[in-house]
């Protein structure tokens, strides 16, 4: 894909330069208003997402734009997405105080004071949503590719130079995002939003379980995303009895996923743990040959999704 992020300082006309971009190069145009529209469209209105969960849901929404258009976006903080892709190029438009000021003297017809109480505000609001959703409260220049000045040039001019730099980028090369390389990337935003609880309501039907720990609910929230049918927890499994038959150890699986006929048990960083839960399942499959049983590291369940094709069915 080729992505133009453009964003202006507060009182700039950064919108009207992505308007003429996205026009010039036959881009599809987000703006942020656009972006909160789709993403009360995707969680709900009355959904409010947590600031650290703004990044990959925007990730997402992007990703899936980008497998039929290329995409311009102009909205705070877009620069911060996609740090190390080569087809994006990043555009900050900037102006001395008092071309902005006159800016917003004219688009709300307010006297040169009120214009000056509305920019400081902007400002405020501004650095105070960048600060809670991408952890700073402005970008530093180097952090994007070119920097245009509304003193010096007018917003047509300026989206012929962000079509020439894009040009001489070579970020049209890039071709659309292809339908694995989203499914990946949406693979692991879910993952992230799974972390913080989040899901598109209609999509998933989270139990209320209580779980031992944070990761089997990440991964239950997973299964819900891409409608896997799961249980936890629900049989244990004796392993080990004394001469007299008594049971000394059983053993309980995380999850049993009926499509699959597959018990799964999570694993964990800690290497002595995995050894004995490798221990335990080990013994089960020599007591209960039958059983199917997998230890499941993140990457499996990665792999489980992409080689039943569930990534594209869940979109």
């Amino acid at each position: 894909m080729a992505l133009i992020t453009v964003s202006g300082e507060p009182g700039c006309r950064h919108e009207e330069v992505a308007r003429l971009t996205a026009n010039r190069l036959s881009y599809r145009l987000i703006t942020a208003a656009e972006i909160r529209g789709m993403i009360a469209e995707e969680f709900g209105a009355e959904t409010a997402l947590p600031d650290k969960a703004y990044v990959p849901v925007v990730t997402s929404i992007l990703a899936r734009l980008a497998t039929q258009h290329h995409v311009a976006v102009c909205a705070p903080g877009m620069e911060f997405l996609f740090k190390n892709y080569p087809g994006i190029l990043r555009v900050h438009v900037v102006a001395p105080e008092s071309r902005r000021l006159g800016t917003l003297m004219l688009d709300h017809r307010m006297e040169r004071a009120a214009a000056k109480q509305l920019l400081r505000q902007l400002e405020l609001e501004e650095r105070k949503d960048r600060t809670r959703k991408f952890r700073r409260a402005r970008a530093p220049l180097e952090a994007f590719d070119v920097v245009l000045n509304e003193a010096a040039v007018d917003s047509e001019p300026m989206s012929r130079i962000v079509e020439a730099a894009a040009t001489a980028k070579g970020i049209h090369e890039q071709g659309l995002l292809s339908a694995t390389a989203e499914a990946q990337i949406q693979f692991q935003v879910r993952l992230q939003l799974s972390k913080y609880g989040i899901a598109p309501p209609g999509n998933v039907t989270l139990k209320q379980t209580v779980f031992a720990n944070q990761s089997e609910e990440i991964f239950a929230n997973l299964l819900d995303f891409y409608r896997i049918a799961w249980q936890y927890e629900p049989k244990s499994f004796p392993i080990q009895w004394d001469k007299d038959g008594k049971v000394l150890e059983a053993f309980t699986p995380d999850f049993f996923l009926p499509e699959f006929d597959m018990f799964v048990e999570l694993t964990t960083m800690k290497q002595s743990l995995v050894t004995k839960k490798n221990r335990k399942v080990k013994l089960l499959k020599s007591v209960y040959p039958h059983v199917n049983i997998q230890v499941f590291y993140q990457k499996d369940f990665q792999n489980l999704i992409f080689k039943h094709g569930l990534a594209g069915a869940a979109k």
